[in-house]
C-alpha cells in the first residue's frame, strides 16, 4: 500500500504563491508518477500537473506557466510551487500517485489539502 500525505496550502491573496508538498510512503514502485489534481466547489478533479519518476513534468494548460512542480526521489516528495494565484485557483487540491508497473495502473490519493485564493 501507498500512503501519500500533504501539505502547504491555505489561505493565500490573489497574486500570491502557495507550495504544497505530498510526502509518500509505503510499497512505491520505480516506475511511477506523482501529481496533482484540483476540485473547486461544484466542479469536476481536474489535473493540475504531473511528474514521472524520470522527472518529466506536464501542465494542464491553464497552469502552465504559473505553476511548478517538482520532485526528490530520494524523499519520495512531490512539490507544486504555485504563483501568480488567483481566486480561480481556489479549491482542494489532492496529491496522486499512478503505479506504472501495474495493469490496470492503480492510483492512489491523498486526503487532500485546501487552497484558498482570496480576491
Amino acid at each position: 500500500q501507498v500512503q501519500l500525505a500533504e501539505s502547504g496550502g491555505g489561505l493565500v491573496q490573489a497574486g500570491g504563491s502557495a507550495r504544497l508538498s505530498c510526502a509518500a510512503s509505503g510499497s512505491i514502485v520505480g516506475l511511477n508518477s506523482m501529481g496533482w489534481y484540483r476540485q473547486a466547489p461544484g466542479k469536476q478533479r481536474e489535473l493540475v500537473a504531473f511528474i514521472t519518476s524520470g522527472g518529466i513534468p506536464t501542465y494542464a494548460d491553464s497552469m502552465k506557466g504559473r505553476f511548478a512542480i517538482s520532485r526528490d526521489n530520494a524523499k519520495k516528495t512531490v512539490y507544486l510551487q504555485m504563483n501568480s494565484l488567483k481566486p480561480d485557483d481556489t479549491g482542494v487540491y489532492y496529491c496522486n500517485l499512478k503505479d506504472l508497473q501495474s495493469l490496470p495502473i492503480k492510483n492512489y490519493w491523498g486526503q487532500g489539502t485546501q487552497v484558498t485564493v482570496s480576491s
